[in-house]
Formats: C-alpha cells, sequence, structure tokens
C-alpha cells in the first residue's frame, strides 16, 4: 500500500501540446522518410502510467503515416512499474473531460464514445503493447526508432539519470530520437545525443560513441583507476630510475604479504581488487554482475551486507571474526572487516573490504589422542553456536533497519503530503494572482488609453489656442498669483521685452516699453479685488494701446493669476485725435467722416459707427464679409433694418438708445440669431460713445459661434 501511495501519476492526452505538433509535422516525417517499404516503426515510452501519452504518440504517428502513403507498421511499447495503471491503459477507456486536451476531429477519428466514456479505436490500440517494467532493473526494448520518456526523469535522482541516459542510446537504432519532457534535458551526454529541436526537447542518437552496455558501472576514482591502470600495463619500469626500487618492494610486500581486499562503493559495485579473492568471492550466475554481496561465497553474505551497511551508516571499522566460508567443498575460516576510507580525497566515502585468511586447525589423527570424539563435538557446537550468534545480530540488524526504514518511508510519506498541500495552496494564489494581475493590466490598459486620448485632446486644445492667440494679433501675457510670468504671445514682445527665458521671472524684474509705470499696482489691484481694469497706454515709440488686466480663473473657478492684453488702438486714437481737433476748429463735419472713413479701412474686427440717430455712419470690411453685404445695403440705413432686421432686438435697442444721451457703455452682449443666408449666429456685442462732444456710437462686434 505505502509503494502504491509512492507512485505519481500525472499524465493526460497530448501534454504539451506545441510539442506533440512538432513532433508530428516535423521530426516524425524525417525520421521515416528513408525507410524500406514494410518497415515497422517501433517506439517505447516508458513511464506511461494509464496509457494517455501512449495513445496521443500512437495518434500523431498514425497521421504521420497516413500523410506519408506508404505502408509502415507500426509497434509502440508503453511500460510503467504499476500494474494497475497498465490495466488501466489496456482498457483504453477514459473519462469525458479527455475533451479539453483532444481535439473535436481526432475524438471523431480515433475515439468511440461509450456512455460517459471515450473508447480508443482499435486501429489505434492494435499499435500498442503495454506491460509492467522497472526500467532501472528490468531488460529494455532495442532497436527503437523513438524513445518517449517524457516527464519521468525528474523524479529521479542524478545517479539514476546517468545510468539511463547511456541505456537510452544503448536501445535506440542510429539516428533514433529521444523525446524528453519540457522541464527534462540530456544533460552532460551531449556526446551520446545532439539537439534536434532545443524548446521542444527533442534528440537524436550519435553514432560516434561505443555502443552503452544495458547495466551500467560506476567507475572507480581517478587515483584507484589510475593505479589499476599501472598495476595492469605490464610495463616495466625503467631500472635505475630515482624512485622507483622503493615503489617496486612496496608493491611485492603488499602482493606477498597483505590481505586480500577490495574497494567498494557504498551499494558495494566493485571498484578495485587486490591479491586473491578466489576463495571469497565468486561470479554470480545469470547477467554479468560485479556486485560484492551477489559473488560472496556461502558464509559471507548477510556478514558482509551487515558489514557494508554499518561502516556506511555508522563510519566505523566493523569486524566480524572467524567466519567458515564454503570453498572446494569445504570450509575456510576468515577474518571479515569493513572500514571506511577516509583519505585520500579522491577515494573518500569508499568502503575497504578486507578478508583476512586463518589457518585451520591441524586435525589429530585418529586412536593418538584419547577424547578426539569429544572436542570435535565440541568444536562443532562452539561453530554452531558462533554461527547462530551471527544469525541473531544479523536478524537484530535486519529488523532494526526495517524499522528504520519504515519510519524514513513514513516521514518521506507525510512530507511529501505536506509538500503536496503547500504546492497546491501556492498554486491557487498563483492562479489568484495571475487574475488580479491580469483584471489590473486590463484596468491599467483602459487608462492608458483614456490618458492618450485626453492627451491628444489637450494637445489639439493647446494648438488651437496658440493659433487663435497668434490670429488675433493681440498682445497677451499670462501671469500667476506671484505676477510671475507663464507664458505670452509673440506680440506681446514687442509691447514688453520677454524672451522665453522670461518664463517663471517676476513682471516687475522686466523692462517695459509702455510709458505707464504702475502696471504691477494695476496688475497687484485687479488680482486683489478681481475688478477688470481698462486703460489706454502709450509705448515709448508713441504706439497706442487698449491695456485690459482681468483675473485669470481656472474651471473650478479658482484665481490663479491674471491676464493682460494690448489691442493696437493706435489708428483710432489718431483718428479720435484728429476728429477732436477738427471740432476744436469748427470742421466736425468733415473730421467726422474722415474718422468713419478710417475705421473702415484700419478696423480688424467687425465694427459699425453710428450716429445718434443709431444710423450707420461707417463700417469695417471686416463686417462686410462676414455678414455678406456692402456699403450700399448698410451705410445710412438704420442698425435695426440691418440683415432683414435681424439686429431688431429690444434689449440691444434699449442699450444702444441708453448710450448718447447717459454717456454709458456695455460689454459682451450675447445675442443668438438665426442670419438669413448665414445661419444661426451667436455674437458678442460691445458699444461705447467715443465722442464726447459729437454723439457718435462705435458698436464691436465678436463672433464666438462655435467652429467659427
Amino acid at each position: 500500500m505505502l509503494f502504491k501511495e509512492l507512485l505519481i501519476g500525472v499524465t493526460n492526452f497530448f501534454r504539451d501540446p506545441e510539442a506533440f505538433k512538432a513532433l508530428g509535422r516535423k521530426w516524425l516525417p524525417r525520421l521515416i522518410a528513408d525507410k524500406p517499404k514494410e518497415y515497422t516503426v517501433r517506439v517505447w515510452i516508458p513511464g506511461c502510467s494509464t496509457g494517455e501519452e501512449v495513445y496521443s504518440v500512437a495518434i500523431v504517428l498514425r497521421e504521420c503515416l497516413d500523410q506519408s502513403r506508404r505502408k509502415y507498421q507500426a509497434q509502440i511499447f508503453g511500460t510503467d512499474i504499476d500494474e494497475r495503471a497498465i490495466e488501466a491503459a489496456r482498457t483504453g477507456a477514459y473519462p469525458g473531460n479527455i475533451v479539453a486536451d483532444v481535439s473535436p476531429q481526432r475524438l471523431k477519428r480515433f475515439f468511440i464514445k461509450d456512455g460517459d466514456v471515450y473508447r480508443v479505436r482499435k486501429e489505434i490500440r492494435e499499435m500498442v503493447v503495454f506491460a509492467p517494467q522497472n526500467l532501472i532493473k528490468d531488460p529494455p526494448f532495442t532497436k527503437l526508432d523513438l524513445l518517449c520518456c517524457r516527464n519521468l526523469l525528474i523524479y529521479l535522482d542524478p545517479e539514476l539519470q546517468k545510468k539511463l541516459f547511456p541505456l537510452f542510446h544503448y536501445t535506440l537504432k542510429p539516428g533514433g530520437m529521444l523525446f524528453l519532457g519540457s522541464s527534462e534535458s540530456i544533460g552532460g551526454f551531449q556526446d551520446y545525443f545532439t539537439a534536434l529541436d532545443k524548446k521542444w526537447k527533442i534528440y537524436q542518437r550519435k553514432s560516434t560513441v561505443a555502443p552503452a552496455a544495458p547495466a551500467m558501472i560506476d567507475f572507480p576514482a581517478p587515483a584507484l583507476a589510475r593505479f589499476a591502470n599501472e598495476k595492469g600495463s605490464g610495463k616495466e619500469p625503467q631500472k635505475g630510475r630515482p624512485g622507483v626500487l622503493p615503489d617496486l618492494v612496496t608493491r611485492l610486500l603488499l602482493d606477498e604479504y597483505s590481505p586480500a581486499c577490495v574497494v567498494v562503493s557504498e551499494k558495494g559495485d566493485i571498484l578495485y581488487i587486490h591479491g586473491r579473492t578466489g576463495k571469497f568471492l565468486e561470479p554470480a550466475a545469470g547477467q554479468a554482475n560485479l556486485n560484492i554481496v551477489d559473488m560472496a561465497r556461502e558464509g559471507l553474505k548477510f556478514e558482509l551486507s551487515a558489514a557494508i551497511r554499518k561502516a556506511h551508516n555508522q563510519e566505523k571499522e566493523v569486524r566480524y571474526p572467524r567466519l567458515q566460508v564454503g570453498s572446494n567443498g569445504g570450509h575456510q575460516l576468515v577474518n571479515l572487516t569493513v572500514k571506511r576510507l577516509r583519505e585520500p580525497e579522491n577515494l573518500r566515502g569508499l568502503l575497504l573490504v578486507v578478508f583476512e585468511e586463518i589457518e585451520s586447525p591441524r586435525v589429530v589423527e585418529a586412536g593418538k589422542v584419547k577424547g578426539r570424539l569429544p572436542s570435535q563435538q565440541r568444536q562443532r557446537v562452539a561453530e554452531l553456536e558462533q554461527e547462530l550468534k551471527y544469525t541473531r545480530e544479523h536478524l537484530q540488524t535486519t529488523v532494526e533497519e526495517l524499522e528504520t526504514s519504515n519510519e524514513e518511508l513514513k516521514s518521506t510519506n507525510e512530507e511529501l503530503q505536506s509538500t503536496n498541500e503547500e504546492l497546491q495552496s501556492t498554486n491557487e494564489e498563483l492562479e489568484t494572482s495571475k487574475e488580479e494581475m491580469h483584471s489590473l493590466n486590463e484596468e491599467l490598459v483602459t487608462v492608458n488609453n483614456e490618458l492618450q486620448s485626453k492627451l491628444e485632446q489637450l494637445t489639439q486644445a493647446r494648438d488651437d489656442m496658440k493659433n487663435l492667440l497668434e490670429s488675433t494679433r493681440i498682445a497677451t501675457i499670462f501671469l500667476d498669483d506671484n505676477l510671475c510670468v507663464k507664458r505670452f504671445t509673440t506680440e506681446a514682445s514687442r509691447v514688453i521685452n520677454l524672451i522665453p527665458s522670461d518664463i517663471g521671472r517676476p513682471i516687475s524684474h522686466i523692462v517695459s516699453n509702455l510709458k505707464h509705470e504702475t502696471l504691477v499696482q494695476d496688475a497687484e489691484q485687479v488680482l486683489n479685488t478681481l475688478v477688470f481694469k481698462e486703460v489706454k497706454v502709450q509705448s515709448k515709440d508713441g504706439h497706442w494701446y487698449l491695456m485690459r488686466i482681468m483675473p485669470y480663473r481656472t474651471v473650478e473657478n479658482v484665481i490663479e493669476g491674471v491676464v493682460i492684453t494690448f489691442v493696437d488702438v493706435h489708428d483710432l486714437q489718431e483718428k479720435i485725435l484728429a476728429v477732436e481737433q477738427s471740432h476744436n476748429a469748427g470742421g466736425v463735419a468733415e473730421a467726422l467722416y474722415q474718422f468713419s472713413l478710417g475705421v473702415a479701412k484700419t478696423a480688424r474686427e467687425p465694427l459699425l459707427v453710428l450716429d445718434a440717430e443709431l444710423r450707420v455712419v461707417a463700417a469695417s470690411h471686416s463686417f462686410y464679409d462676414k455678414f455678406h453685404t456692402d456699403a450700399s445695403g448698410t451705410e445710412g440705413r438704420p442698425v435695426y433694418s440691418l440683415n432683414g432686421g435681424a439686429w431688431n432686438i429690444p434689449r440691444l435697442r434699449e442699450l444702444l438708445e441708453e448710450i448718447v444721451p447717459r454717456d454709458t457703455h456695455f460689454e459682451n452682449f450675447e445675442i443668438d440669431h438665426e442670419f438669413a443666408g448665414l445661419g444661426r449666429k451667436k455674437l458678442l456685442l460691445s458699444a461705447r460713445r467715443i465722442f464726447q462732444a459729437v454723439s457718435m456710437v462705435l458698436l464691436a462686434i465678436e463672433d464666438v459661434t462655435s467652429g467659427a
């Protein structure tokens, strides 16, 4: 039951589908490309568990053989140490959940649905032979074209893997392929195999090395092997060379007077033999085997096995005196000593087994000594007692080792169970983390797309704002709440000496071209009172500007500085001065006419000059272009009759009629009206009296229609 619990039966159809796809599409066609007619393709899958991998290989191979259109036969061997798994594989019946691993086309072609299970069809089942087998001990299958050992080597220690790769090389034909799992590799056996597909672990057998024997033997350490080679080389030492004579004497003394001994590994495999050991060891029947316990003669097996085990585990010398060893029909007394080697470094961990032969006591001739029979009987009884003692010791040792092994297996099983639970918990946590990461990634992608869209909108708005400011040709300066320059337009550099490096500097540190000394104080007053200020200023070169200072409001209605604009009104101011001068001289009518003409020619935005009766005296070219009219249809007519009466708005009329008698003005009066032939327009109107002595009204029009 413990053995069954330790077996691992993790498998499914087409494990690593991409690996099987590469095998079927590329490497199997290459494997069978040059085979003769009626050839039989031989495949071995060790550690096949319940057979899913075997049938997967069979299906891929059948598809490949059908595509080749050649009458090839296939013989696939599936083996496993678990006989229950082999019985399940032989039935070829699998639950309905295999639909997650097998495509609908393959289910339809290679399986028959029987209730809730799927059964492998006869054509695939006849290709496969299942058998129980211990991969480490039992003979392998040979003359193979393909060996699939997937996800088995990860459960074996490095020593077993070192034995299996030469075995795999031995079983494959020249050019045969080795198919490993995604977590496995050939390690240091590049001399045996060459990589065909490093990603999916498909290798090809090399023919440049000698075929490996089925049973691999551990070789001695370098120093011991060198000593053995020197001893068996048969070369005579050169006489007269310094240091040769002591070596020869030492070797002679060892050969003549030292007892027979054997150097073995912890498992009892013989690595080196010194002296004559024929009286104690003999080759075991069957396949060649160099294990010292298997080769031990009668009377040595149990004691030798126990001594090796004790010497290895307890790391102390173990001695069994006066053992009776069967030899040539008689018995030989032997002192058996086993000790663990600690020096030299390259022999550390190996065991030295010494056989010290004891001369048997001489047999006294019959009749010469009285009491011969009683003496022989006593000797025989002593021998039997000694043998019984050894047997009891061996039995006690075996019982203790069995109990220790059971405890270790129980502890190992508990550790494996705990590890399995921890791995399962970790896997669940990883799955949860994966889902959370996937969800977070989707959210990040969404946020990134939104930010990208907003960035594009901001870039577009910035470009629009820049073009708007540049097209108005109005000098504009943006100051923060500390009256430091945030940004400015190109026109502003003509009014105040601004350069790009001035951004961030206080406006008070920058030289102005204006004759207005209270610019900073005016900006501070607007920032503190939030009341905009408008004043005409003149530059040092005599140019006139209309300066407006307004609070800078954010979308959240937060004041974060001020905006200063400078509108070029030089031509308008010159005309006003000319009119005033003409009025003082008595030529009011002529000056007024010249003024209206000047306004119409110089203004860049729609403007109307109205008399006291609100008739149009003059209009700018921009007005004519904007409202699709001309001077003949405009000048001399009341403003309310323009554009088919579109300007006849009661509130506008009320505001205009109050300007002349009350000397008032209004700013940004909004109208939203449908103009014939122009569509719906949204306009901001501003009007003020332009002469103190003459009743003249200047009406400015700003089109704020969306898209205008």
